[in-house]
């Protein structure tokens, strides 16, 4: 489905850590993708290796971290000179776009050094996703026009809380603030059961999902005494994919 004939419905976004999970995503009816590392961490840049597999393996447009570590979103000058590599070698591998944040100590966009950022997507052909950094902020109208000031095409919120759900009126808001002028996509805590309200009552123009599965290790032998992160789920013997049929579920539930 491309997103001419995405219909009355908002575009979907899935994001997603790997290139099976692209797969998915694709095989599940998805429009556009965001692809990270470290989900966990609320998502980093993905190698050049991984991006260009995704590239080769998958139609959809491919929009791509750039977040050199979890973390805060108050990046040194090298840490912004990683971003702008980063940006520049997307821009070669023909990407639809990246997706950043960041704010200054006080909580604020930080225009300073995301303006230069913004130009090296555009002088690659690339959109520009302003992502969670934005909840964070102090104030989120005020960010919103500090976004839009600095020409990002959308940003991904949750109202400034921690699920979409408890901040319908906010992203409404934002929404409406927004108009035409840049697309404020909802995302973290959409959900199956939730999808349709969410749209509905925001009246946004794209949703972002993950869509997960849990995946049993297929090694046998295991040494219980050593782990290579933490001993929490999912440790060593169990991964997170994404779920082609659960990608089905939330779009049957969008309607």
């Amino acid at each position: 489905m491309t997103h001419a004939d995405a219909g009355k419905r908002p575009l979907v976004e899935v994001c997603l850590e790997t290139v099976t999970g692209c797969i998915a995503a694709e095989t599940g009816g998805a429009d556009r993708i965001e692809l990270c590392a470290d989900l966990l961490e609320g998502g980093t840049t993905p190698s050049a290796g991984r991006v260009r597999l995704a590239r080769q393996s998958c139609s959809l447009p491919l929009m791509v971290m750039i977040r050199p570590r979890g973390g805060d979103f108050l990046y040194d000058a090298s840490e912004r000179e990683e971003m702008a590599a980063d940006i520049e070698i997307l821009g070669a591998a023909g990407v639809a776009g990246v997706v950043l944040g960041l704010l200054t100590p006080e909580g604020l966009v930080d225009g300073d050094a995301t303006a230069p950022l913004v130009e090296r997507a555009r002088s690659g052909g690339l959109e520009v996703t302003f992502h969670r950094a934005f909840d964070m902020s102090r104030d989120l109208s005020r960010s919103l026009e500090d976004l839009v000031a600095l020409g990002v095409d959308r940003v991904l919120t949750s109202g400034g809380r921690a699920s979409v759900v408890d901040a319908l009126p906010v992203l409404a808001e934002l929404v409406e603030q927004a108009g035409e002028r840049l697309i404020v996509m909802p995302g973290c805590g959409v959900m199956e059961d939730n999808i349709a309200r969410v749209a509905r009552q925001t009246r946004c123009r794209e949703i972002h999902f993950a869509a997960p599965a849990r995946v049993e290790s297929g090694m046998r032998h295991r040494n219980a005494q050593v782990f290579m992160g933490t001993p929490a789920p999912p440790g060593e013997y169990e991964t997170v994919r994404t779920d082609a049929e659960r990608v089905k579920r939330f779009l049957a539930a969008l309607g």
